[in-house]
């Protein structure tokens, strides 16, 4: 089954950051004020319309503890039309089982971008984020006993791969649950959500100060100097630089930084790996050091970083 890992602190939106907050600031501009609601727009307590701005806290977190679908639509999209209704009567039926996020790809360009950066050049398109991953589940509108055929079998698949644990009757989460989190990791979202990046690497700081062993802090910190290094580069240029000078070892840790952000991970870990091959001295180190950078923005056990360090122990000796 398809997937790929959404990061737990935004980094699906950091190369396109800019680029949006400023198609969002010409159409305040122009249109005097934000876009009004769409017709049709969700309700209740398992249906729940996700922007730019909330799609980390709404559907990548939540996903830890519930099932998230997510419908990508349009208001122009007439099967988008007939495929969100049925959703939203499956979703209200499951009571909790599962929770739908629906995305305006034109009012959410970020969104939009990276559906097409998953290679979806179509709406309706519906994904299903469980534990931080996303898998691609439908493309294109469909009866309802399809569709709720469909999510039973997704959801099946999920618990006998073991993504999915089966949870005891009478104890599924409730909408919006979320574990307590700790005041400096409050601090560290609140600042995200300003895109106050510096206020937030300063408090992921603060944590791994306290406690150098903490995972989810290192990871935190990992994707926002992440952050902090693409958000000033033109990725489509830093592409092409680092095509046209392999040699050339900041080219290519810009270009797999490009990479990372976009989901192409192992074309990142690759890149640095054959950097690493072809280097020398400093331009050597420099290339295995960044690429252990990368690894803290995933699980230990992610069998790309293990590939990855397998690739990287050939290239050194």
């Amino acid at each position: 089954m398809p997937s790929r890992d959404f990061s737990l602190h935004g980094a699906i939106d950091l190369g396109a950051r800019q680029a949006a907050a400023r198609k969002q600031q010409e159409r305040r501009t122009q249109g005097g004020g934000g876009a009004a609601p769409a017709a049709g727009a969700p309700g209740g307590p398992y249906v729940v319309d996700v922007t730019d701005q909330t799609f980390n806290t709404e559907v990548v977190e939540r996903s830890q503890s519930v099932p998230v679908l997510v419908d990508f639509w349009a208001e122009w999209c007439g099967p988008c039309k007939q495929l969100g209704p049925i959703l939203e009567k499956l979703a209200t039926e499951a009571a909790g089982k599962w929770i739908l996020a629906k995305v305006d790809i034109d009012a959410n360009p970020q969104l939009g971008a990276y559906m097409q950066q998953m290679g979806v050049r179509g709406i309706p398109f519906v994904a299903a984020v469980v534990a931080g991953q996303l898998l691609p589940f439908l493309n294109g509108a469909a009866p309802e006993p399809q569709v709720r055929q469909a999510i039973d079998q997704l959801f099946d698949a999920l618990r006998k791969e073991g993504i999915l644990p089966d949870a005891p009757e009478g104890e599924q989460p409730a909408p919006g649950a979320e574990a307590p989190a700790e005041p400096v990791f409050s601090e560290a979202e609140e600042a995200l959500q300003r895109g106050d990046l510096d206020g937030a690497k300063a408090a992921f700081e603060r944590v791994l100060a306290a406690d150098p062993r903490d995972d989810q802090a290192k990871q935190g910190l990992a994707l926002v100097e992440l952050s902090l290094r693409v958000r000033s580069l033109d990725p489509e240029r830093a592409l092409q630089e680092a095509d046209e000078k392999p040699g050339d070892v900041q080219a290519q840790i810009s270009a797999a930084d490009v990479e990372m952000v976009s989901g192409r991970i192992d074309d990142a870990f690759d890149r640095l790996v054959g950097a690493v091959r072809r280097g020398a001295g400093d331009d050597r180190d420099a290339a295995r050091k960044h690429l252990l950078s990368l690894f803290e923005l995933l699980p230990p056990d992610d069998p790309r970083v293990g590939k990855a360090r397998r690739g990287l122990q050939s290239a050194l000796f």
